[in-house]
């Protein structure tokens, strides 16, 4: 009898908990994406004139080298030279000023200075083309010649590009090169937008600011920091500032069960550690190896780093994406989002199985590096393991120090810190800046599931916190998989309809703001 009465009462229990768990999924505020339904027809198209502008741009080889005094300059002096030859109207209506060299800063005046100002950001250095010789190709002759019609140039090296990286081959609706998508495209879409307006006769009402990094693919330290020391010295601040960081990932992109659009506007962006860790052993002939050499201890930390990561958590911008998204996403997905006090752990592991969404809810390790002996037959005392950790907002470098240090407190071991920078600050979403975002979006891509994110990547943005809290990183592109894959790599390219795409919503940012 009692036996019975226990049963009864579990499946009480279990029914009242049932009843719960679909009561809090049903109630919960997930946000409706709605489709605008009205036939507004936008004019995308970017012109000829734009398209050769652009194309001339992407000619000219402006490579950073992590090595900064390695850099060749050449190509940036060519670059800063192109830009007045191109955009004659925005060096007539702006005052412009040229910060460490090549930090290249541009100023529209308002008409109400008592508005706070914006600031959009680019940056036109590029990544390397690996087995690619670029001195091989450039045509100095043609550098400025933005009505010549694109060619294909020869390719003196093989690379598996299907057209030279820095020919800016103009083909089958899409613009291929280096720095088509990052960022170049983006720069010259902000200069396009401009150069509408002032050719429409329009002026803004606040300030509005441009400034363009030459290395931030190798860390922004002698472009970005700059500008940014720049406007802190002259005390200028900003209402929102606008860089890269953020796409609009097409449907199926980010995730496989969204089938909608998703433009990931990054309202922060992880800081990053590289360790080396030395482990020592016994060291000798491999004729006779002991129990364990300093490469088997060193396999064993790779081990534990690898099994013992970081915990999962959901910070605020996350908390946000998964409100965002959860109405678009299968029913036993949406009660683990809206019964978190119980399923917590079931939406930790269905995250972290895909690596896009696991890195956004957890600091990530990556073991990226491994050393032991030179030569086959020699066991080294001293093996090295280098690791790449992403910060998730909320930890710090310190954190995952003392991470790393439990797990190697059994092992001889030295660590030295390559590289490292805290996460950024997190901004907020309850601003103009955000808004005006959603506002946009929601005529050029009606149906986008607009939400903040955590961008993965650095990108100079970061160093402009000193002059504003409101920072949002986000390219107005829609990409799938193949196309975001494209970035730093082969065949780079931008179609003709994300480049006119940005071009129209940077012209309705700077207006509406």
């Amino acid at each position: 009898m009692k036996i019975k009465r226990f049963i009864t009462a579990v499946l009480l229990l279990f029914i009242v908990l049932v009843i719960i768990l679909l009561v809090k999924t049903w109630i919960y505020p997930f946000q409706k994406n709605e489709v605008d339904n009205s036939n507004t027809t936008l004019n995308i198209i970017p012109s000829e004139k734009a398209i050769k502008r652009l194309v001339g741009g992407i000619r000219i080889p402006t490579v950073s080298n992590e090595v900064y005094e390695n850099t060749n300059f050449k190509p940036f002096d060519e670059f800063k030279a192109y830009l007045p030859k191109v955009y004659p109207q925005i060096y007539r209506n702006m005052d412009t000023l040229t910060v460490n060299n090549y930090g290249l800063v541009f100023h529209w005046k308002g008409k109400n200075k008592n508005l706070k100002p914006i600031l959009f950001l680019s940056h036109y250095d590029v990544v390397p083309v690996i087995g690619y010789d670029v001195s091989a190709e450039i045509a100095t002759d043609t550098i400025f010649q933005p009505d010549d019609t694109p060619v294909e140039r020869i390719n003196s090296v093989q690379t598996k590009w299907d057209y030279s990286p820095f020919s800016g081959t103009v083909i089958n609706g899409r613009i291929y090169g280096r720095g088509t998508l990052d960022m170049k495209g983006m720069l010259f879409s902000l200069f396009e937008a401009a150069d509408d307006l002032i050719t429409e006769g329009w002026q803004p009402e606040r300030d509005i600011w441009f400034a363009f990094g030459h290395d931030e693919e190798v860390s922004g330290r002698q472009g970005a920091v700059h500008i940014a020391d720049y406007f802190k010295q002259q005390g200028i601040t900003f209402d929102a500032v606008y860089d890269e960081g953020g796409i609009i990932a097409a449907s199926g992109s980010a995730m496989q069960s969204i089938k909608k659009p998703i433009a990931l506007v990054g309202i922060g962006e992880k800081g990053f550690l590289t360790l080396r860790i030395k482990v020592s052993g016994l060291g000798g002939h491999s004729s006779m190896p002991p129990a364990k050499s300093s490469l088997v201890y060193a396999a064993e930390i790779i081990e534990k780093l690898n099994s013992n990561q970081m915990p999962a958590t959901i910070i605020s911008p996350i908390a946000s994406f998964l409100d965002n998204i959860g109405g678009e996403m299968n029913f036993t997905s949406r009660i683990a989002i809206a019964n978190q006090w119980l399923l917590k752990p079931v939406l930790f592991s269905t995250l972290s199985k895909s690596p896009s969404s696991n890195a956004l809810i957890r600091t990530t390790t990556a073991i990226s590096m491994a050393k032991g002996s030179d030569a086959p037959n020699v066991l080294t005392s001293v093996s090295e393991v280098t690791v790449n950790f992403r910060i998730l907002p909320g930890e710090t470098v310190s954190d995952v120090i003392n991470h790393v240090k439990e797990i190697c407190k059994d092992y001889e071991v030295e660590m030295e810190v390559i590289s490292d920078r805290e996460p950024s600050s997190i901004s907020p979403e309850n601003t103009r800046g955000f808004n005006i975002i959603k506002e946009s979006l929601s005529q050029l891509y009606p149906g986008t599931i607009v939400s903040s994110y955590i961008t993965i990547g650095g990108t100079d943005a970061y160093k402009y916190q000193i002059v504003s809290d409101n920072l949002y990183r986000f390219m107005p592109v829609e990409l799938n998989q193949y196309e975001q894959r494209a970035i730093h790599n082969e065949n780079e390219h931008i179609t003709l309809d994300n480049y006119g795409r940005m071009i129209w919503y940077f012209k309705e940012v700077m207006k509406n703001y």
